[in-house]
């Protein structure tokens, strides 16, 4: 499992019976978690500095009770990256602090790339990656299906003082989008998913992971550079193991492009102690990646 560590405005305090609390820097939420099917240690709920608990819905659903007064919406950083916290429904708040794994690994690779890198990011929500990848030099298209999601993306670029530099924000179903793309022989570097269990699209699409991933995937391929940087896949779906994503991109991007393949869980260290799955990862790194990461763990290590 892959950690993310490096934050100083996010914390798991603790969890337990199916829930989690979570420090995002000055408030405090409770909220569900599907992962945590062990005994809470302590009352969460009677934590002295909760500001509000999502409760779900027998019909579905929920909301939030605020229990102590709160802003509507606050920023929180990681690094020079800035992003908007909001509570919103279905227990979101519009950021995934473990993605901050993926976040560094991008930039990493993005910086050592020694040349201009084009990222299309699908599914990508408020931006996190998006943030990352315009902060580490490179130009960016980011695709979700949702106005309300691509317009805080669009904020959060703004807030990390990034606005001049090269992103498009494309409010659309991704799959429609990317086989456009391949029409007008629009070519990308690297690509990012970070695909839904299930949903619709704007205009009612239905997309179900099981089995729609694995011909996006290849669909994309179509829409790679002749170099590709690197492929992610990230996914929250109960069940869905790391090695199933490796899988996917070693038989659809591998069999097209050399390269080596990476799989992971990625989670968050709670204060208690343990160490939170929160998804898993999978990513494709195109030959000149894999030898430019190889050469920076050298010069690492010289260092050292």
């Amino acid at each position: 499992m892959k950690i993310a560590d490096k934050w100083k405005d996010y914390s798991i305090i603790a969890t337990g019976d199916g829930q989690k609390l979570e420090r995002w820097k000055d408030v405090v939420l409770l909220r569900p978690d599907p992962q945590v099917i062990w005994k809470s240690q302590t009352d969460m709920s009677a934590y002295k500095s909760l500001n509000a608990i999502y409760n779900r819905s027998d019909k579905g659903g929920g909301g939030w009770q605020i229990l102590k007064k709160m802003p509507e919406q606050w920023t929180v950083s990681y690094g020079d990256l800035k992003f908007l916290v909001k509570p919103m429904g279905f227990k979101h708040t519009g950021l995934f602090p473990e993605q901050a794994v993926n976040w560094d690994r991008m930039t990493e690779l993005i910086e050592n790339a020694g040349r201009p890198v084009s990222v299309l990011n699908l599914f990508a929500y408020t931006g996190g990656a998006t943030v990352a990848c315009l902060n580490a030099g490179a130009s960016v298209c980011h695709v979700d299906a949702s106005k309300g999601m691509v317009e805080r993306a669009g904020e959060n670029v703004r807030l990390s003082g990034l606005s001049d530099k090269p992103a498009r924000f494309i409010i659309d179903d991704c799959k429609k989008f990317v086989q456009r793309e391949i029409r007008r022989g629009r070519k990308y570097d690297a690509v990012i998913m970070d695909p839904p269990s299930y949903g619709r699209g704007p205009n009612g699409e239905m997309w179900k992971i099981e089995s729609e991933l694995y011909p996006l995937v290849e669909l994309c391929v179509s829409a790679l550079s002749d170099n590709p940087l690197f492929f992610l896949i990230n996914s929250y779906t109960t069940g869905l193991q790391p090695m199933v994503l490796k899988n996917i991109l070693k038989l659809a991007v591998g069999s097209k492009f050399r390269g080596e393949g990476d799989a992971y869980e990625v989670g968050i260290k709670t204060e208690e102690g343990i160490d939170l799955p929160c998804g898993a990862s999978g990513l494709f790194i195109g030959e000149n990646g894999k030898n430019n990461e190889n050469a920076q763990t050298d010069a690492d290590k010289t260092d050292d």
